[in-house]
């Protein structure tokens, strides 16, 4: 057997040279210094695999088209096995290919890896750097949602700033009217088609001139035994590896990713935010204004692009160790201060939402198509710990019936006989009797009626302040004047869809007011507590158009 397979190897590595290529790759000399300080590079690899690998799977489901695009994320996140796991490695995935890949080039400067003959690792390392910005910024647009759409409008307005180039950009990037279909299509292009092949083709350069110069040793290393890639830089990179995607994955699993609402080119109120490692350009920005704003959106990241590239040429003196590189590490710390600053200064600065609601739209929406009196059912139900006894959808405790089970749903009045008195409606039973008003159990009625195995999620996803607002709604009834969801009365305007028609502090000073605002209106006003007043209008802030 063994010689059948030394005969296999042998001409497979005589037709393809696999096993001398893999050979030679292992067994490469490097410096006796080599060690921890050089696994970013092989972090970085494995994180643009990864990001390639989800990034395939999404596309298996990923409609690219606006609109669809946004309906097709939400099926992927809540109806695909698998899909939020998958959506949460590529979106953190991102952040930390980029984290990485700029402590490779921060670790690679401190060292002065970069001097001669490693000039051109370094610029191609710099070029490899942009992509890994360029891929979260085309793909920052994909979502569709309403956080994509207005970052992109500040995106493609900054692009055009650029002089001579930047009407050719704007145009190339389809932003020259409002951002649409052009836009995404060419956003996806780039994020899809052009830069993961640009990326691969560079990155093996990038490998390759590596493995022509040799990794660049410390200073008087030169004169010490080399040692071999492989066991111990592999055994290193290894340990590296496991513990980036230990963590990424802990990041998929427990940090969930938003989604908002579907893209709104209307809202104008909304503030666009970009992701964290852009908003240290974003408030750059602020810095300048007027004929100045382009000294911040193209001079400043020109400059620094172009200083990257050329360090190997402007710093010839002659290698030194790290620790006396004192210059080098004064600018280092001189950017991360600068960026640390930047960044905290955009976080605290940003205004919180106008109008409309943070709703996550990457978990089941059922609950927003429930009616006032059905998600007071929702609070009743939670507060009742109707769960200690009921499974829904199949989850739960099973000491009665599950109640997404059509086959034990009764009429209203039949329901709320039985949540009085249960022993008297089913002999035997063991449920105690449910201590509420007629209005608060036909409510509870209400919303199990509803209830199926489709929309189950509705009890699990449904926010505290939406099942709440609803319990201030109804005790207020206001459903004698007002629509929700197609139920009540049209005396009043209907209140679906109010965070596009009013501001908060409006709506609230109308609650307490009605006839400062709208003179003639027979509303009388709501002596509502904070806390009563924020749940109402809170929730009425989250319903759907």
């Amino acid at each position: 057997m063994k010689r059948r397979w030394d005969i296999a190897t042998r001409w497979l590595d005589n037709r393809t040279g696999i096993q001398t290529m893999v050979r030679q790759f292992l067994y490469e000399e490097i410096p006796a210094s080599s060690g921890w300080h050089q696994v970013f590079g092989s972090v970085a690899v494995f994180l643009f695999l990864v990001q390639a690998f989800t990034g395939a799977l999404l596309a298996f489901n990923y409609a690219p088209t606006p609109g669809d695009a946004y309906n097709s994320l939400r099926y992927i996140l809540t109806e695909i096995t698998g899909g939020r796991l998958v959506r949460g490695l590529h979106h953190w995935g991102a952040s930390m290919m980029i984290v990485v890949v700029v402590l490779h080039m921060v670790q690679v400067f401190l060292y002065g890896a970069y001097k001669k003959p490693r000039e051109a690792t370094w610029m191609v390392g710099v070029v490899l750097m942009l992509l890994t910005l360029a891929y979260g910024l085309t793909g920052y647009l994909l979502p569709w949602d309403n956080r994509a759409y207005w970052g992109t409008v500040v995106t493609t307005q900054i692009a055009g700033q650029a002089p001579v180039v930047g009407p050719y950009l704007t145009r190339f990037l389809g932003g020259g009217g409002a951002i649409g279909v052009v836009t995404f299509a060419r956003f996806y292009g780039l994020h899809v088609l052009l830069l993961p092949p640009a990326t691969m083709f560079l990155i093996a350069l990038h490998v390759y001139l590596v493995r022509k110069h040799g990794v660049a040793p410390a200073p008087g290393d030169e004169i010490l035994p080399k040692k071999q890639f492989y066991p111990h830089q592999v055994f290193v990179d290894t340990v590296a590896i496991f513990f980036a995607f230990a963590v990424l994955f802990i990041m998929a699993v427990a940090v969930r990713v938003p989604l908002e609402q579907l893209a709104d080119p209307t809202d104008t109120s909304y503030v666009p935010r970009p992701e964290w490692y852009f908003l240290f350009l974003f408030q750059t920005l602020k810095l300048f204004s007027g004929p100045l704003e382009i000294v911040g959106s193209v001079v400043l990241p020109g400059l620094a692009v172009l200083a990257l590239i050329l360090v190997p040429f402007l710093d010839r003196s002659q290698m030194v160790k790290v620790t006396r590189r004192t210059v080098a590490a004064s600018f280092v710390i001189l950017a991360a201060v600068g960026w640390t600053a930047l960044t905290a200064r955009a976080v605290i600065t940003t205004p919180p939402p106008a109008g409309e609601v943070e709703v996550d739209y990457s978990a089941p929406t059922d609950w927003m198509q429930l009616s006032p009196e059905e998600m007071a059912g929702v609070a009743y139900f939670r507060e009742e710990n109707c769960v200690s006894c009921h499974a829904i959808g199949g989850h739960g405790n099973r000491v009665g019936p599950d109640l997404t089970a059509t086959s034990i749903h009764r009429d209203a009045a039949w329901m709320i006989q039985h949540f009085k008195r249960p022993s008297a409606m089913r002999p035997g039973s063991s449920m105690p009797p449910i201590q509420l008003s007629d209005a608060q159990l036909n409510a509870l009625a209400a919303f199990l009626l509803k209830l199926n195995p489709n929309n189950a999620t509705a009890l699990e996803n449904a926010p505290e302040f939406a099942t709440q607002g609803a319990l201030v709604y109804l005790t207020n009834h206001c459903g004698t004047c007002h629509l929700v969801n197609g139920v009540g009365m049209k005396i009043g305007p209907p209140l679906n869809g109010l965070s596009k028609r009013q501001s908060r502090s409006w709506v609230e000073e109308h609650f307490a007011d009605p006839q400062k605002l709208t003179p003639g209106s027979f509303m009388p006003a709501y002596k509502l507590s904070p806390r009563d007043m924020d749940n109402l209008t809170t929730y009425l802030f989250a319903l759907p158009e």
